[in-house]
Formats: C-alpha cells, structure tokens, sequence
C-alpha cells in the first residue's frame, strides 16, 4: 500500500481515488498509508514490520505489523493505537471466535471491540454518554481500523465473501469502553482472569445494540424482566443457538440493581432463568415454524416433544455476558450476537 501511494501526487482528492479505486476503503476517506506514517506506527507497534500477527480469514491473508499499520493510518489513528490493534486481531483469530464464519455470513453481526483497564483513559476511549455513538477520536478510528484490517487483509468483501443480506452500521465502526468507574462490579476482564490495572481489549461479533428502556423501576427485578423480554426474540440467533449474548447495562441501572445487594452473577442467573420463551411459540412460526427445516442446536436435555417446555437463550448461565457503559439515563442495551464466544486479550504496552 504505502509503496504505491508514494508513487503518485499529493493532491488529497487524488490519493483518496487511488485508495478507493484500488479497493481499500469502507467508502469514505481515508489518510494514506505513505510509507513515512506507517512506519513512524510500526515503530511504536515495538515489532517489525514483517512479524506475522496472523493470517486473516476468509482468504487467509498475512497480517504483518505493516499491514495493520498502514489499514490504522487510513483509519485516522494515531501510533499509540498499534498495541490495541494487534491485541484485537489476536483476538479476532482465536478460533473461539470463528472470524471467518462471522466475515462471510448472511446474519448482520460484525466484531464488536470493547476496552477496558487503564488503556482507556490513556487514549480517551469514550465509556459514558454516546459511547456507542459519533464524536470521539479514538472510539471511531479504533474500530474502523479493525475493520479496514479485516476486509483489506482478510478479503472479506461485500458481495463477495462478505454475504451479509442486510448489514449493519457497526461494519463501519464499533469500539466502545466499558464504564468501570461508574460500575458497581468488576470489569469483565477481570471476571476474565486479568487483573483491573491490566489493559485488555474484547471482541464479540454483536448485532447492533436494542435499547432497553425502564425509567421507573427501583429494583433488580423489574428492571431484570424487561431486560429478559428484550432477548427473547423469535428472530434472535439465540432461541436457536444459544450462543453467547451481552447485556449492557447503564450506570443508573446497574446502580440499583447492586444497591438491593445483587452482584454480576446474580444478574446473569436470573436472566438465565428468566430470559426464555416457550417451546409452543417457539415451533409455531419463524426458522421454527412447521413448514420449515429444524435448525436448532438446543442441548440434548431440552425434549422437543414437551410444549410446556420454556427454552433458555443461552446454554450456560455465564454465556449471558454483563457489562456496564454509558452516562446518565436510564437506557440499557441487549446486543444479540452471531453465536460465537467473545475473546478477551491482554494489551502490551
């Protein structure tokens, strides 16, 4: 990339067409990877330039330090973001996470990118008010980079190995922090086995988030049940393949919910208990419905004899992720996801 932006003109129109002729943007602009501003990101990267991070599915190509160097340039990064990058796509290709079945699917997931620990204050990552949403540097660069990295080197192109019918806005962008000072728990890389000084970054392939909205409940309960409500959607990846979902919880929520006593777990068991819908509903329409192929891939315990029976969304209490972001108000968020784990990975700085 950067050997073929040196050949041409400085005209910024003109490199913004080579780039976008050639293929390597997500359609809007992008800074180009000369060779000097990758290079200057290789340096803080602390690696050379050819070391190999991974090889990227679908088409298997070479992430090399370079090249996640040059895709964070067009991005709008900055060098100190390198760490985070080679961290995510580390994660990315855990094969937990099955990044190749997510880059080619027709369902509308994309990875998800979540920091935690003391990276983001260093590099102002927005965990409050609008922290899924527009207008913070670091949040918006970080998580086009990551994306740009995935279709750039893994080759999953829309309309080609990307067969997303509908897609999602998250394709461009989805970087958010968790609020660990507003939170009354542990951040979920600590659950995780790190420690809340280390740095740590979590990727999950997730839908776009489903507001939860409850601005009068004044206890676990009420909230909890219309979190439950909002997971069970007949639509979800989740009544069929209970794969693991996240529960983002705002600050005002999770401060209620905690002040009555609750931890994390007790969140999580009671939505595992709670978040289910009925076996009878289940088989009546949808991928379910009589006329259709049984795509389940429900645990040999559930009996699809029994009508009465009421299906979980998830096989184990601990695939119900809970995290707490966001600033005042009293909206949460459920974002289902495509079915695979969530890998977290240590940040070395």
């Amino acid at each position: 990339m950067a050997s073929e932006i040196g050949t041409i003109g400085s005209d910024a129109m003109e490199l913004f067409e080579v780039c976008f002729r050639a293929g390597w943007t997500d359609g809007l602009p992008v800074i180009p990877p000369t060779a000097q501003r990758v290079a200057e990101f290789v340096e803080r990267s602390g690696r050379k330039s050819g070391d190999l991070i991974a090889e990227m599915p679908p088409l298997g190509g070479a992430a090399t330090v370079e090249k996640i160097a040059a895709n964070a340039v067009m991005a709008g990064c900055v060098p100190e973001h390198m760490p985070v990058l080679i961290a995510a796509l580390e994660a990315a290709t855990d094969p937990a996470m099955n990044i190749g079945g997510v880059q080619c699917s027709t369902h509308m997931a994309s990875p998800l990118m979540i920091l935690h620990g003391p990276i983001r204050n260093e590099l102002g990552i927005n965990s409050g008010a609008n922290t899924f949403g527009q207008g913070v540097r670091a949040n918006a660069t970080l998580g086009r980079a990551l994306k740009l990295a995935l279709v750039n080197i893994g080759e999953s192109r829309p309309g080609e190995a990307d067969k997303a019918t509908l897609g999602q806005p998250g394709k461009f962008s989805f970087c958010i922090g968790e609020n660990e000072e507003a939170s009354p728990w542990p951040g979920l890389h600590v659950d995780r086995g790190l420690r809340s000084s280390d740095s740590a970054v979590t990727l999950y392939a997730a839908e776009g988030p489903q507001n939860i909205n409850n601005q009068a409940a004044d206890n676990p309960f009420d909230i909890l049940k219309t979190v439950a409500s909002m997971m069970t959607n007949l639509g979800s990846n989740h009544i069929f393949i209970q794969g693991e979902s996240f529960v983002v919880l705002c600050p005002e929520h999770a401060q209620i919910i905690a002040s009555c006593g609750w931890t994390k777990a007790d969140v999580q068991h009671y939505l595992f208990q709670n978040a289910t819908r009925g076996h009878a509903e289940i088989k009546a329409g949808g991928i379910h419905g009589p006329n259709t192929q049984n795509y389940t891939t429900w645990p040999r315990w559930v009996d699809r004899d029994d009508p009465d029976l009421r299906i979980p969304v998830a096989r184990r209490v601990t695939d119900i992720v809970v995290i707490v972001a966001g600033g005042p108000g009293r909206h949460s968020a459920y974002l289902p996801g495509w079915g695979t784990r969530s890998v977290t990975r240590k940040i070395e700085i």
